[in-house]
């Protein structure tokens, strides 16, 4: 905060769960410290496995015993999320428990724009695979980060509130895939 000037941060998550049980206890302590003390607003996580996040329920509860407010609230978990990534179990954990969830890397790096399950919604209403995407992310509830510093894609992102998806074209992009475009810490141990 020295160093940007910034009397406060908006929003703050661990990136990964990495360092094993006690990094991790540790580092969400200094976050709702941080928090209690107003120099963050809202706590997430990003790229835990659902075996992560029952511990992190676990600490959060054990740090609430000390008094109300001690343990922290998890408001936002970020992870990579798309058609060919869906995460369904961690999707679920969250939203049982109203964690925003955002997907990143919901373009899939660009690795995946000539999918033939995309062509004939693309088609019918005259939308980019990258729009397609990122309508999925959304009516999934998610809250999809596109990655783009192109001026023109950064606008094409954008305009994607103009059609909706039928359940059946959601479903029809829905796969049972399991296909990482970027790391994947999820799977890494509760030792780690």
């Amino acid at each position: 905060m020295k160093e940007t000037g910034f009397t406060y941060i908006d929003l703050m998550l661990i990136h990964a769960p990495y360092g094993g049980r006690e990094a991790r206890k540790g580092a969400w302590k200094a976050l709702v410290e941080a928090h209690s003390e107003g120099k963050v607003r809202s706590l997430g996580i990003s790229n835990y496995g659902v075996h992560h996040l029952d511990e992190m329920e676990e600490y959060i509860k054990e740090l609430e015993s000390e008094g109300k407010g001690k343990g922290g609230v998890i408001s936002v978990g970020q992870w990579e999320i798309h058609p060919w990534l869906a995460r369904k179990d961690i999707v679920e954990w969250c939203q049982k428990r109203g964690i925003i969830v955002e997907a990143y890397s919901p373009l899939v790096r660009g690795e995946r724009l000539e999918e033939k399950v995309l062509q004939p919604i693309m088609k019918k209403y005259g939308k980019t695979a990258a729009q397609v995407l990122l309508r999925w992310s959304l009516q999934k509830g998610l809250v999809p980060l596109p990655k783009s510093v192109t001026p023109s894609r950064i606008e094409e992102n954008a305009a994607i509130y103009d059609f909706e998806l039928t359940p059946e074209e959601i479903k029809s992009l829905e796969t049972d895939e399991y296909s990482p475009c970027c790391w994947d810490p999820t799977i890494s141990s509760l030792e780690q």
